[in-house]
């Protein structure tokens, strides 16, 4: 794994320990030779993420749509910034330039990104590990409802088995190198 791509908030959020788990994801993906590739902000955790990655010696490649980038909440200092026109080409380009995501704490986008690269494994469109870092427990109550979603019968076990999780950076990287992805048939386009 050479390229994890990162999901948090553009928020920091009220709770230091989100802060110092951004920064901790940072530092260790950069020491680990891990390229970090994320939204692009520099604001929230997205912005602690990729300065303590930076002021480790870590690469860190953003990719964030122009209306945010002339908002000015795109960050300056990263090792590359591309700008794309739509948030739809910002999910698929992230994507496509890792080797697994991570999900930190976040909002709406966050989730919504987490989803897609769950869903997108679960259809068969990449085989790459999806892991979440429950710091604090953040994600207790959305894992209730993915489980929810098992019991229910609307995902199987084997799709609920390729969200990984982990209160350690450490034990989630591990996890997530790992990583046996679901025997699923890929979709064919005629």
């Amino acid at each position: 794994m050479k390229r994890i791509a990162v999901y948090c908030g553009s928020s920091a959020g009220p709770n230091e320990i989100y802060r110092q788990q951004a920064a901790q994801l940072g530092r260790y993906l950069a020491g680990n030779n891990i390229h970090v590739i994320f939204g692009g902000g520099k604001v929230g955790l997205m912005g602690i993420l990729a300065d303590a990655a930076l002021e480790a010696g870590g690469k860190v490649t953003g990719v964030i749509p122009g209306f945010l980038h002339v908002k000015e909440v795109a960050h300056s200092k990263l090792t590359e910034l591309i700008t794309v026109e739509t948030m739809h080409q910002r999910k698929a380009l992230i994507e496509e330039m890792s080797d697994g995501a991570i999900a930190l704490p976040g909002g709406f986008g966050t989730l919504d990104e987490l989803f897609e690269m769950l869903t997108w494994g679960q259809l068969g469109l990449h085989d790459k590990p999806v892991g979440v870092l429950n710091t604090n427990g953040f994600y207790d109550q959305i894992l209730a409802v993915i489980d929810r979603m098992v019991d229910e019968g609307f995902i199987k076990d084997q799709n609920r088995d390729m969200v990984l999780v982990s209160y350690r950076i450490e034990e989630l990287v591990e996890t997530m190198r790992n990583y046996t992805p679901p025997k699923v048939r890929k979709w064919i386009t005629i």
